[in-house]
């Protein structure tokens, strides 16, 4: 297939990239017109704007958005929909408020051009093993880029396979799976992000106990030196809470047990705030969810361990760099 992404950041570059190891073929633009650049060395066709961009593709058009949510997101499409015609396909793969993709979609309907919003998960780590994607949108538009969908994917690789009932969706153990109408994609990443937080906070308390288990003022028949790189390595093999974000925790205490470079200033994306609020909104208890996002607004002010295991973890998925850091 061919498609044009919009943004060139950290996933998109990478989006892309992987398209084209697919065999597909982009048209890529970004207001960096270096970003444009290394992605034509790396095969694709660049477009100086958007007006470009959409002249370089065949129709149906299909063109991805892979910018940060609000004014960069809402503006792009915007300029874009009067360039557009009936039939073209317009994505978002950021972090979009769901209710954002409502609007947009039935918007978009009256002009007879279509809407699927991607909730895409996989940091700066996608292109090598691929993304997790919650797709919201029309059946036959998600159809129709299923092949784009497919090469982003990591496929079901060795996980062991879950014994799931006759007639279950098969896509859910490829990597993507279609949640709903439009919004649907971004809601399920919405609360993805906000588990993500809660997971990150309880692995960054943890280790901050252990850290002070050699404080002065216990008892000193009472105090530890434990080594938190050992601990985190061996609790990534056979333990009940090994995953991914442990695996990067283990690398990161290897490289540097005093993480020295992070300050711990830990920001929040805003998909955590929305997804309390979602939970506010539905009277769903989120305690966890709550306090780890709260921890977040605390780590700004007062800066503990735990804040710099935050902070190296959002580094190592995700790429960012926080406002304090030491470099």
């Amino acid at each position: 297939m061919q498609m044009g992404m919009v943004g060139l950041g950290r996933m998109g570059g990478d989006i892309a990239r992987r398209l084209m190891q697919g065999g597909h073929a982009c048209v890529v633009h970004d207001i960096e017109p270096s970003k444009v650049r290394a992605l034509e060395d790396a095969g694709a066709a660049g477009a100086e704007n958007l007006g470009a961009l959409v002249l370089k593709l065949d129709r149906p058009r299909v063109i991805w958005v892979m910018l940060p949510a609000g004014s960069p997101t809402e503006q792009t499409i915007a300029a874009l929909t009067p360039l557009l015609e009936a039939g073209d396909l317009i994505i978002d793969g950021g972090n979009s408020f769901y209710k954002d993709d409502i609007r947009r979609a039935r918007s978009l309907a009256a002009k007879a051009i279509r809407y699927v919003d991607i909730g895409t998960s996989g940091g700066v780590r996608g292109l090598e093993r691929g993304y997790c994607l919650m797709v919201g949108g029309d059946k036959d538009a998600i159809a129709s880029i299923e092949p784009l969908l497919m090469s982003l994917v990591p496929g079901a690789g060795v996980i062991a396979r879950t014994e799931r009932p006759d007639g279950a969706d098969p896509r859910a153990e490829l990597g993507y799976i279609h949640a709903g109408p439009a919004g649907a994609g971004h809601f399920v990443k919405m609360i993805h992000n906000g588990i993500e937080y809660g997971l990150m906070q309880a692995y960054a308390e943890g280790f901050d106990i252990l850290k002070n288990k050699n404080a002065d003022h216990l008892p000193a028949d009472e105090r530890f030196d434990l080594n938190l790189a050992d601990i985190a390595e061996v609790w990534r093999r056979g333990s009940v809470i090994s995953s991914w974000l442990l695996d990067l925790t283990a690398q990161a205490l290897a490289k540097d047990v005093t993480l020295e470079r992070f300050v711990g200033d830990v920001a929040d994306s805003g998909e955590g705030r929305w997804t309390i609020e979602a939970a506010i909104e539905e009277a769903v208890p989120a305690d966890v969810l709550t306090t780890a996002l709260f921890a977040r607004f605390r780590s700004r002010q007062r800066h503990t361990f735990a804040d710099q295991i935050l902070s190296a973890l959002r580094w190592a998925f995700g790429g960012h760099v926080e406002q304090g850091s030491r470099g």
